[in-house]
Parts: structure tokens; sequence; C-alpha cells
């Protein structure tokens, strides 16, 4: 079968009693969710939806968000999955870009999504919420069969977050996500009684590969969470059984501070990955040590799959790296020109394989920019061992030039999560006369380390820029660390660097000085 939602009808009719969603005290079994993916198309059959339009769908971990995404798989459409804290001109972009036909939407978002719905020309709403929705689809006629597709036929758009730019829709193929699904089924060993908390997005790749379509695949159950938070995280993990755990570095991170941490039986976690953005060594090692169980580093793109690379399990693991590239995944480390760099220096990641995307959507020159030579660019510094093990080394674009000198900011902040008073922080480069750029770290503490007063709260700053000081050359280390009650945080719960503002006169600084070698 070469749709993707054929992997939902073969896991039905294997195990269709088994439990495939649990939203706290609602459970959806592989029977039900096959029984409302064909409503779903049933919906879109009577619309007038044709094979290959657009399909939006704006909703949070629930169960109707899966009904939807297999549906209009099933029906042959393809779906255009949204972040539902998206604005209405956000929303508007998004239908006006893919051309989408229909919206699905979450009630949480409605009135959102009829604005840009509006705007975009007046994109048909379908509301989803408790009752009428549920009325709708039990009002529907099933379409039962899965359509036929060709595997190079675009299943997903997932647009970009817009770093340079308006964000633009990766074109992503039945193919595609297969494969992509099937890697990470294998590498996680996930079986039917595996139990996947599911509180990575699933209008994100990262989630909607690694926990949903694997988990489907595998026959597997998802816990879902619809907002992550580290309590009700915990509890999750207690409550279910939870035995492999996704995330990205901020949700260890708030799990490790939880007060509820203690009192959490984790003991059926068997395994648990971390992508997204790069791991501290420091949260690793923690993580592994009071959950007992290794945490393993991945690393893709929206535009791959996403997985390009794991770090597998067992005494080979390379901590700090993002492994070696997965079957079907090819990763090359490139200069500006295209040219292979010699092993262990720095360049730019490329890839090419099952995961990379069919292109941009309607956007032929940002297709041909991010893939010149059929080696899809990632923005992404890395270089390679002799062994083949990939290490991200920092974004092509955050990287900071202080002096003349590179600085890549997640060397920085390995050291910072390193002081017993830092739960998280982003580095970053700001504008300065003298160097071209100057270091400032922005810091959140350990809620037992909140400081009682300015005094000292300016000295603790001054204690981190100094032990980060002891710790990098003198080019490297941040002249000033500002601090802040939570970084922002995209919805995964990646840190996002371009969001921070940093005011001009809060933090600790020291006397310019030019870098040393």
């Amino acid at each position: 079968m070469q749709n993707l939602a054929g992997i939902l009808t073969d896991t039905a009719a294997r195990v269709p009693d088994r439990p495939v969603l649990k939203l706290d005290d609602t459970t959806v079994t592989y029977a039900a969710l096959d029984a409302m993916s064909a409503k779903v198309a049933g919906v879109l059959a009577a619309r007038g939806v044709e094979p290959g339009d657009r399909v939006a769908l704006i909703m949070p971990n629930i169960p109707q968000m899966a009904f939807v995404y297999y549906g209009v798989l099933r029906y042959g459409a393809v779906v255009v999955p949204m972040n539902p804290l998206l604005k209405a001109r956000e929303v508007a972009y998004h239908l006006q870009d893919s051309g989408a036909r229909l919206v699905f939407a979450w009630e949480g978002i409605l009135a959102e999504a009829l604005a840009g719905a509006e705007e975009a020309g007046g994109v048909e709403v379908i509301p989803v919420n408790a009752g009428a929705f549920l009325q709708l689809l039990a009002e529907a006629d099933p379409v039962n069969e899965v359509r036929e597709v060709d595997g190079e036929d675009i299943a997903v758009i997932l647009y970009t977050s817009g770093t340079t730019g308006r964000p633009k829709g990766a074109a992503l193929t039945h193919n595609n996500l297969l494969t992509n699904a099937d890697i990470s089924r294998n590498l996680l060993h996930t079986v039917e009684s595996d139990v996947i908390f599911g509180g990575l997005p699933f209008f994100h790749v990262f989630g909607q590969t690694s926990a949903l379509n694997s988990a489907v695949m595998a026959g597997a159950s998802i816990s879902l969470l619809p907002k992550f938070d580290a309590g009700k995280a915990l509890e999750i993990i207690g409550r279910d059984g939870v035995t492999i755990f996704e995330g990205v570095p901020t949700m260890y991170v708030g799990m490790l501070r939880h007060p509820d941490l203690a009192d959490t039986d984790v003991s059926t976690l068997r395994g648990a990955i971390t992508g997204g953005s790069a791991m501290p060594l420091e949260v690793l090692h923690e993580f592994e040590r009071v959950f007992g169980t290794q945490l393993l580093e991945g690393y893709g793109l929206s535009e791959t799959s996403p997985v390009v690379s794991f770090n597998l399990p067992g005494p080979d693991r390379m901590a700090g790296s993002i492994g070696k590239a997965v079957d079907g995944m090819f990763v090359r480390v490139v200069d500006p020109e295209g040219a292979d760099v010699p092993v262990g220096e720095v360049g730019e990641l490329a890839v090419q394989g099952t995961g990379v995307m069919k292109g941009y959507w309607n956007n032929p020159d940002a297709t041909e920019a991010a893939i010149p030579d059929g080696w899809f660019r990632t923005g992404d510094l890395g270089r390679l061992d002799d062994a083949g093990n990939i290490y991200i080394v920092d974004r092509k674009k955050d990287v900071i030039l202080r002096g003349g000198y590179n600085v890549y900011p997640r060397e920085v902040e390995e050291v910072l999560y390193e002081h017993p008073a830092v739960a998280e922080a982003a580095v970053i480069g700001v504008p300065d006369d003298l160097h071209g750029e100057e270091i400032v770290a922005v810091v959140g503490l350990k809620d037992d380390v909140q400081p009682a007063d300015d005094d000292a709260r300016q000295a603790l700053l001054a204690e981190i820029r100094e032990f980060a000081k002891d710790r990098l050359a003198a080019y490297k280390y941040p002249r000033r660390v500002v601090l802040t009650d939570a970084l922002p945080k995209g919805p995964t719960g990646k840190i996002l660097k371009r969001e921070i503002r940093v005011d001009a006169q809060e933090g600790q600084d020291e006397p310019q000085v030019e870098p040393q070698t």
C-alpha cells in the first residue's frame, strides 16, 4: 500500500481492539480510529473535495487530530497541519499559500480560524468540538477504501518556522513519511505492547513521524498530552506505564526540575529520545542517572521527514553525537561551494535520501536554493569523525562572529548548563561597535536558587559569567549574562533564539577587551 493511511487500516485489521490513543479517561481503539477516519473521508466527499486537494487542520494532540489526519490521507487529499497557536493573519497565509479547500479547526482556535479563513477568501471551516463534530461524523457516509496513490504523491505539507522569511511549505510524499515512520519504529524497536508519550505536537514532523505514524505502524499505544506540562508528563508516565518517552531538551529539563519527580514511578521506561535542538550533555547525564534509562539523540528537519541520523542504544552510544546516518539517508559535510571538507573539520551538513522532501510547495526558487545539486542544505554546521558519527556544532545562522573569531553558541551553552544554578540557557550575538558582535548568555535559574534581592541577583550573574570565563577561551565566554523567567519556545519546546530580546542595560558586563588567541 503506497498510501500512508494504509498503516492504519493494516494495523486495525490485525489488532482492532488494541488502544491506539489515550487522553486521560478517553481511549480510542484501532478499529474506532479506522472507522472515524473513514467518516472524515465521507465528509470530504460530501463537500466535493478531490484527491490532491489540500485540507488544513488546526488542532493540538487530541484524538480528533488523528481522525482527520488519516481521513484526509485515506481520501487521497493532502494534509496541511497547522499550529493551534497561530493568529488569524498567520492562518490566512497558510491557507492561501497551500490553496486549502477547507480547514478542520479545534474549538479553542475557532475565532482565529474563522477570521483567517475569511481573509483567505472564504475557505470553509469545520469546527472540531465535543458534540457537533462527532454528530457530523455520525451522519457521514463512510469512505472505507483507501485511495491508491503514487508513492511520490504529496501526503503532507509542513510549514517551516520561517526563520529566514515567511514560512515555506515542505512537501512530503507518502514514500517520505512511510519510510521514515518505518525507520523510527525499527530504531526504537517499537512493538504492540509499547506505550509512547504523545506530548510532541502531531502538527510538527517529529511528533507526527516518530510518535503517531511509527506507533500506528507498530500497533502501539500513544498517551496524549495536548499541551506540555512537566508535572502532567510525569503523571502520564506513572499512570499509563509509558515505555518510550519522546521529547525535546526543554521537556527533559522541566521534568528533572519538577517537585513531583521524586514521587513518580518511572520504572516502565525502557528508552527515551530527544531531537529538535541540541541536548546539553549535563542534562543528558542527569536524566539517565535519575530515570535509569538511556537518552538517545537523533537529528532531523521538517524537510527530511524528519529522521536523518540517530544514536543507537548500547555501549557504543556516543554521547554528544547525533549518531550516524540511518538506513536510506546519507550525510556529507560541505564547504560553501558544495565540496566535502576533511574529516573532523566543520562544514554545513548536506543530506540526501528517502526522507528528503519533494520540494517547497509552489516555490521552485527556494527549492533550488535548498537543494542545488541533489543534496539538501540543512543550515546546520557539523563535523564527522572517522567512524561516521555526526556532531552538530551549531546552526549556520546562529554562529557569532566576535572580533574575527567564530563562536558556536552550543559550546558556550554546554558550559552554562554545568553551573548548578542554571536550568536553561541560550547564547546569542548582539551588535557591537568594537568586535562586530558580542556574546550574551540568557539564562533561567532553577527554582531553588532564586536570588533574594537585586544585589544577590547581580552577584549570581557575575558568578555565572566567571564560571564560563574559567572554562572557555577568552574570545568565547559571554561578556554579559542576563536573567529571564522563561526563554521563548516554539510548539515543540525548542528555544527560539530569534525571539530573544536583551535589554541594553541588563546583566553583568565587564570592560571590552580584545580577543586573545
